[in-house]
């Protein structure tokens, strides 16, 4: 069998290759780092203005919320390492212990003018400025560079907007749901029969690697938030971050209760050694179930990260039904749990946490339970948009031409 890999085309891998963040970050550094090089030696008196090309190499992020961030810190560090340089150079000099008072002084400034990540970078400029004779032309000359560099950088991301990484985000929300389906499914096969206590325990410990997952998941969906943010080519950011961060939260949840059904059925495992977990047809039932059930976290999923409203239609059907039968299944295991529990009350703390776990997630994925979630979400967001930045939402509400609260209408077609 040929690898998948093989059979992709060259020119599809390279396609998909071009909207990579890593090739994206260094196709965008590149370019701005030339440009504010060629800029810089029109302007600057330096003859190498490397200042410039390493500004705008810092500044030039993925996203232009990031680039925009970045520059703003980034001028104000070395500004205030400059002005720092600027004011030893006049009252000591360069000496040994000067240089150690400017190392101090540099990063306690850097600290109150909060430039962050940046803070390092007002020593170095400090120490570069402090260590040139001829201070006063130097040390403007690296200020007009940082200016350089810095507007250079935030003009590659207005002028060339960068791509927006919902889809990205996407696909890890729905790998997400995917990988827990799998392990919904090899638990329900268990079931059924006699089950070895470490092999309950292994799949506990697959239970517990989700975290992992969760948390690679909410980088890709953080990225994603911050490429909605200021960025010209979206219109409904928050809606956007809104709707992927509540099906994101959704999912944590379900993969937590997963993490408690799978101890239960380790517990269940090693009290009924070397009896089977279920009796047999309790146990098809419970495997018919789980089966349902990681159906509907997929469909979940899908109808998370869908955008067109005739397919978001068509995945919140397909979720409805899944979960009605899912309802119905779970109905005919509490009625035979409750038959068996009548004449054999051996576990059955155990065999009733297995059945309120798996009702957890079926009430989590209900698609009412979502809307009504996904409104106070976006409710909150707005809200707290409004007080932040209370003209800036109203000019965006004005240039839209869409009150915010028309966003809830949007609200419910992104169920």
């Amino acid at each position: 069998m040929s690898d998948a890999r093989e059979e992709t085309p060259p020119l599809e891998r390279l396609l998909k290759r071009r909207r990579d963040p890593v090739v994206v970050q260094a196709l965008r550094s590149a370019f701005a780092a030339t440009v504010a090089y060629v800029v810089a030696l029109r302007l600057s008196p330096e003859a190498a203005p490397l200042t410039a090309p390493l500004t705008a190499l810092l500044v030039v992020q993925v996203t232009l919320y990031a680039t925009l961030t970045n520059g703003i810190r980034r001028v104000n560090a070395v500004v205030a390492g400059v002005l720092v340089a600027i004011a030893f150079s006049l009252l000591v000099g360069l000496t040994w212990w000067s240089l150690a008072l400017l190392i101090v002084a540099a990063l306690g400034v850097g600290h109150l003018v909060r430039v962050d990540e940046y803070v390092p970078e007002v020593a170095i400029s400090a120490m570069l400025v402090l260590g040139v004779t001829a201070v006063g032309d130097y040390a403007w000359a690296r200020v007009v560079e940082t200016l350089i560099g810095a507007v250079v950088g935030l003009s590659c991301n207005l002028l060339l907007p960068p791509p927006v990484w919902v889809d990205e985000a996407g696909e890890s929300i729905e790998d997400l749901a995917r990988r827990v389906r799998q392990l919904m499914l090899r638990i329900g096969e268990q079931a059924g029969g006699r089950t070895p206590p470490e092999v309950a325990a292994a799949r506990l410990h697959e239970a517990r690697r989700l975290d992992h997952d969760i948390a690679e998941v909410d980088a890709a969906l953080r990225q994603a938030e911050d490429s909605l943010r200021l960025n010209p080519r979206v219109r409904e950011g928050v809606l956007h971050r809104v709707v992927l961060r509540t099906g994101l939260d959704t999912l944590e949840i379900c993969t937590v209760v997963l993490r408690v059904l799978a101890r239960s059925l380790t517990d269940l495992a090693k009290e009924r050694e070397p009896e089977p977990l279920f009796p047999r047809e309790t146990g098809e039932v419970v495997e018919a179930l789980l089966s349902e059930v990681a159906d509907a976290v997929v469909s979940f999923a899908v109808l998370v990260t869908t955008h067109v409203s005739l397919n978001a239609d068509a995945a919140e059907a397909r979720l409805a039904n899944e979960l009605h039968q899912a309802a119905a299944t779970r109905d005919k295991l509490a009625q035979m749990l409750l038959e068996r529990l009548q004449h054999d009350a051996r576990q059955w703390q155990l065999h009733g946490a297995v059945l309120t776990e798996v009702n957890r997630i079926i009430d989590e994925l209900d698609t009412e339970h979502r809307s009504q979630r996904l409104l106070e979400e976006l409710d909150r967001s707005t809200r707290e948009q409004r007080e932040r930045l209370p003209r800036l939402t109203a000019l965006r509400g004005r240039l839209s031409g869409r009150p915010w609260r028309n966003r809830r209408r949007s609200a419910h077609r992104s169920r």
